[in-house]
């Protein structure tokens, strides 16, 4: 039990010991001299990394040297593409694409003999040559700046020793011994932090608000990730969830608050686990609950789970969801710093939004406000997805240039592809075309280019991606996830999908794409809340910059990358075609047959498609071993 400042200070300098080695510190901690570090994130989960621990603290276990090897799982490293990771501090050495079986060679290698595994270790390429190099000097993490992920992949997300002697809960006793509330607010106002979650709107002034409302008030946090793509906020919440609790504690404190709930997803049950985890600890400490650090401030957190709706992210159906009712959007305003959650006054930040509160109260607003833009302050975490090599989790300054993010970070476009078009802010962003590639990454820029920040979704596409079936695809979402409520959402979205289906099939009209237009304006403009008004945005864009594919669509009867399969065909070359017959075996529908033509130097006649009967299923291409299939 942690009772006042002090002892926080104390606990904290005595614990500081026990992470300096994964700092880059080579003191030995007593007898331990490595630190092994296993990524517990959900896609190093789901592959395993849990039996590579097994593995490895069984390995330790019978060579004897279980008391020398501190072994940690945490949080997401961020490379996502190359898991399970496993680090080896303090050298730093990177393991990637780690299996159980591999854990008797690094134990006896490197854990003893002092030599890393050059098989297992991640080599870069750096021009024509292949290097290994540490965690920090890596490509992917060089060009980041970690402020809300500054715990993940270094802490036990479950071990409250490991965060408080990472200064955790230092912000919250500052603001509760030395700041008044004015001064809380002021802070986040200087700091210029806007909302991650959305469009971005200035933290501080929504707790200014918030603060001039009396009675009973609630501080809230949408975990409610539904995005394609993105999984910024449950990746913070599985690596660092104490720093979401701390934040959430110094809101309170700064509107006038007691009580905090927490909205996330059921289907994070990792990221749930160690919420709860954390939030039991907390209570343990002192942190949560009465009277903390001695100062009368009391605070609680209660999660609620999610059922899967998307529309339960937009605010207000989020607090009615928590409420138990049925989670649909009401008319602002009034607003929820004025009338929210239970119609007491409430403050909503997502996850992200409150991990940088904390780095903002120990660094200052200054510190904060130096990084970024004029208008957006801070760094901002990517979930960077889709046709890209360098699969994962990225935090830069605002303003970093997408090339940046694509081809430094990124590691540009797999397979010697051309980059096409990056996808942002999920079914509520748009898509920013090649000739755009060198614009920075901020809220005003997305927006002027017909996108938006949205959470934080990065999803990368290539020459092989058709932009209608793309918007397409994400309009089928929005569809999907209304709630019905309002008319131009519930029947505006159904109709201009109607419209795209009808293109993407071959009997689109040139008139369509007027109508599109016409009817997404008045989605925009009429819909009740954020999901319905921005839901047009992905035909939007793609018909401001990618109006060419849309009219090969409508004119020429043709999906210029392949993908539409109505408007695909296939066609045999009747020179390279040996007439073996596979792709006619193959053929679910008979369309393909004998021709009467045999290639010089064979021996059988080719064979052709009959582009009536043929269903594009594909299944002819696939299997033709000689290249003499063509789709177009």
């Amino acid at each position: 039990m942690i009772k006042n400042v002090e002892e926080l200070n104390a606990a904290a300098e005595k614990l500081k010991s026990t992470v300096a080695m994964r700092e880059g510190s080579a003191e030995h901690e007593g007898k331990i001299r490595k630190h092994v570090l296993i990524c517990g994130g959900t896609g190093c989960t789901s592959s395993g990394s849990h039996k590579i621990r097994e593995a490895l603290e069984a390995e330790l276990a019978e060579k004897g040297i279980s008391d020398e090897i501190k072994v940690v799982t945490t949080g997401c490293f961020g490379l996502c593409a190359l898991g399970p990771i496993v680090i080896v501090y303090p050298e730093g050495t990177f393991y990637s694409r780690v299996a159980p079986e591999n854990m008797k060679e690094i134990v006896e290698s490197h854990l003893i003999g002092g030599v890393p595994v050059a098989s297992l270790e991640y080599k870069e390429k750096v021009g024509d040559h292949h290097m290994v190099n540490s965690l920090n000097d890596m490509t992917f993490y060089k060009k980041q700046h970690r402020v809300a992920l500054h715990n993940c992949g270094v802490i036990d997300p479950e071990n409250i020793d490991d965060y408080i002697a990472r200064d955790g809960y230092k912000a919250l006793a500052k603001v509760l011994t030395s700041m008044s509330r004015e001064e809380v607010v002021d802070t986040m106002l200087k700091s210029g932090l806007r909302g991650r979650g959305g469009a971005g709107f200035p933290t501080g002034l929504k707790w200014k608000f918030a603060m001039g409302s009396t009675g009973k008030k609630y501080v809230c946090c949408n975990a409610d990730e539904g995005d394609p793509g993105a999984f910024m906020d449950r990746s913070v919440l599985e690596g660092d969830p104490h720093s979401v609790l701390e934040a959430m504690a110094i809101a309170g404190y700064a509107i006038g608050s007691d009580e905090g709930y927490i909205y996330v997803r059921a289907e994070y049950p990792i990221a749930i686990h160690r919420l709860q985890v954390a939030i039991d600890q907390a209570h343990k400490e002192g942190l949560l609950g009465k009277n903390i650090f001695g100062t009368g401030f009391d605070f609680d957190i209660t999660l609620r789970f999610g059922a899967g709706a998307f529309v339960c992210g937009e605010e207000t159906a989020l607090m009615t969801s928590i409420e138990g009712k049925r989670g649909e959007p009401r008319p602002r305003p009034p607003f929820p710093a004025v009338k929210g959650l239970f119609d007491r006054p409430t403050i909503l930040n997502n996850v992200e939004t409150y991990a940088n509160i904390c780095q903002i109260i120990l660094n200052g607003a200054d510190w904060f406000a130096s990084m970024g833009t004029e208008k957006s302050k801070g760094t901002k975490v990517f979930a960077l997805g889709g046709k890209i090599v360098n699969t994962g989790l990225v935090e830069v300054p605002m303003g970093t240039t997408l090339r940046e993010v694509i081809e430094e970070i990124g590691g540009g476009i797999p397979n010697g592809k051309k980059f096409k078009a990056a996808q942002t802010g999920g079914p509520s962003g748009g898509c920013i075309p090649a000739h755009l590639i060198d614009t920075p990454i901020d809220y005003d820029n997305l927006i002027s280019i017909g996108s938006m920040m949205g959470s934080g979704g990065l999803i990368v596409m290539d020459e092989d991606n058709c932009m209608v079936d793309i918007a397409k695809f994400f309009l089928e979402f929005t569809v999907d996830e209304s709630c019905g409520k309002c008319t131009p959402c519930r029947v505006g979205t159904r109709r201009l999908l109607e419209i795209l289906n009808k293109i993407i099939e071959g009997r689109g009209e040139l008139e369509d794409l007027d109508r599109m237009e016409e009817l997404c304006d008045y989605i925009k403009s009429a819909s009740l809340c954020g999901l319905g008004q921005t839901a047009p945005n992905p035909v939007i864009s793609t018909l401001r910059y990618f109006r060419d594919e849309y009219i090969a669509h409508i004119v020429d009867k043709k999906c210029p990358a392949g993908v539409c399969k109505r408007l695909v065909k296939y066609e045999i070359d009747k020179d390279k075609c040996i007439g073996c017959g596979k792709c006619a075996r193959n053929c679910p529908v008979d369309a393909i047959s004998k021709t009467d033509y045999v290639a010089e130097g064979h021996k059988l006649p080719s064979l052709a498609i009959d582009t009536t009967k043929c269903v594009k299923c594909g299944a002819c291409i696939s299997g033709c071993k000689f290249g003499a299939i063509s789709k177009h």
